[in-house]
C-alpha cells in the first residue's frame, strides 16, 4: 500500500527570471505567471512559485504543464523536493523566523 508519507509527497518549485524590457516580454511574463497560478502554483517569492503534489505521478503532470507554457525567452528552473526536505526549510523575514507555507489538507480513503 502506497500511503501518503513525507518521502512520497512532493513539492514542485518553479524558479524563473524572465525579461521584461519590451511589451512582448512583459506580456509573456504575465501570461506564464498567470498560467502556472491557474495550475495551482502559489508565489513563494517574486520569481519562485511552488505547488504541493501527492505523488511523483501527480508532480509529473504539473511539470509537463509548466514545460508546455515556457516562454520563448528567459531562464526557468523546475525543482522537485520531498515533503520531508521542504519541512526542513528555515524561513526568515529579516532576522525573525518566518511562517512556512500551508500544506494542503489531505484526505485518505480506505
Amino acid at each position: 500500500m502506497n500511503r501518503l508519507n513525507q518521502y512520497r509527497i512532493l513539492w514542485i518549485l518553479v524558479l524563473f527570471d524572465l525579461p521584461t524590457e519590451t511589451k512582448k516580454d512583459r506580456r509573456a511574463h504575465a501570461k506564464f505567471r498567470k498560467e502556472i497560478m491557474q495550475d495551482g502554483f502559489t508565489m513563494f517569492q517574486f520569481s519562485i512559485y511552488l505547488r504541493h503534489c501527492n505523488s511523483r505521478e501527480n508532480a509529473d503532470v504539473h511539470i509537463k504543464r509548466v514545460k508546455r507554457r515556457l516562454p520563448e525567452r528567459g531562464h526557468i528552473g523546475i525543482l522537485t523536493i520531498t515533503d520531508k526536505q521542504f519541512g526542513d526549510i528555515e524561513l526568515f523575514i529579516g532576522q525573525e523566523i518566518g511562517k512556512r507555507p500551508d500544506t494542503p489538507q489531505q484526505l485518505e480513503l480506505f
